[in-house]
């Protein structure tokens, strides 16, 4: 810090001591009025409680000098008067790094060891659950949540039930995670609002939900000359271009009349941001393998 400012946290420092050393002198001698009967004459209760007045015990007058003494050592040993380095050297940087080299001794043998394996193989192994598991809290719980069950609100799929917009291999998950997802459904407005409604009714037909089939069948000549481009022409989707799905009831986006109607009317936009700029590969690899045991933990617990 700059000459002036510790000597401003000098004289905060000299100053508060100060007070604190008068106030320690000070307190066991004070005078307090105090009425004949030995309280100070403060009631409450209509008289039923009186404040006692009683004098500052032996081991609290003891123990106060004692920290006050030692507030001296620690400015003595650490930083805190003013541009005082201390007599230990510490710093909050050197024990952050100090820290950091003793957990990069830790990881790194470990990190050696993850690359041999590929994210199915590595979701088996409970030292790198327990890693990924830190990594997916850290940086994929805000949209997908802890529990990897996804966020209809912010259209981030549930990554337990193996329903995958782009693929659910350890090498796709590492992909989705190393570059990133953009989805476009575009909007069909233009199309007119009764073919959105036959479309909407086409699509609750596709997932074997109750819906009306003469609307259905008006819009099923659409859907395949326009929406199966992308969805297909049974509606299984897509994860070349990540198209859900229409026929399994799994929905990032809501599955009633009322949320495919504004799917298809207003389109949908997705962004699945890409994590290498943030997490090495070595976390990615880690965190795929993490992503993947998320959607196949039951198998292991079979398996176990």
């Amino acid at each position: 810090m700059s000459t002036g400012l510790s000597i401003w946290v000098m004289c905060l420092v000299v100053f508060n001591m100060g007070i604190t050393f008068f106030l320690y002198l000070w307190g066991p001698h004070a005078k307090i009025p105090q009425s004949p009967d030995g309280t100070t004459g403060h009631i409450w209760a209509g008289g039923a409680i009186r404040e006692g007045l009683h004098r500052l015990p032996r081991w609290w007058l003891i123990s106060s000098g004692t920290f006050y003494v030692l507030a001296f050592g620690y400015l003595v040993l650490y930083p805190g008067f003013g541009n005082h380095k201390g007599t230990l050297g510490w710093t909050a940087h050197g024990q952050l790094a100090a820290e950091e080299s003793a957990n990069d001794a830790k990881l790194f043998p470990l990190l050696d060891r993850f690359r041999l394996y590929t994210p199915e193989q590595l979701s088996k192994d409970p030292a790198a659950l327990q890693l990924g598991k830190v990594w997916f809290e850290d940086n994929c719980a805000a949209c997908h949540q802890y529990s990897g069950k996804g966020n209809m609100a912010l259209g981030a799929p549930n990554l337990t039930d193996r329903d995958w917009l782009y693929g659910g291999t350890g090498k796709d998950i590492t992909t989705s995670i190393h570059d990133g997802r953009n989805g476009v459904m575009p909007a069909w407005a233009s199309l007119g609002e009764d073919t959105v409604k036959n479309l909407a009714q086409y699509v609750l037909g596709l997932s074997g939900q109750p819906h009306d089939a003469q609307m259905a069948a008006a819009a099923e000549p659409i859907f395949k000359s326009t929406c199966a481009a992308c969805h297909g022409p049974d509606g299984k989707g897509g994860q070349a271009v990540g198209a859900p799905n229409l026929t399994d009831q799994i929905w990032l986006h809501g599955g009633t009349l009322v949320d495919i109607t504004k799917t298809i009317h207003d389109g949908r936009q997705g962004h699945m941001p890409n994590w290498d700029k943030r997490l090495t590969d070595d976390q990615i690899h880690v965190l795929a393998a993490y992503v993947y045991h998320l959607s196949h933990h039951a198998d292991a617990a079979a398996t176990d």
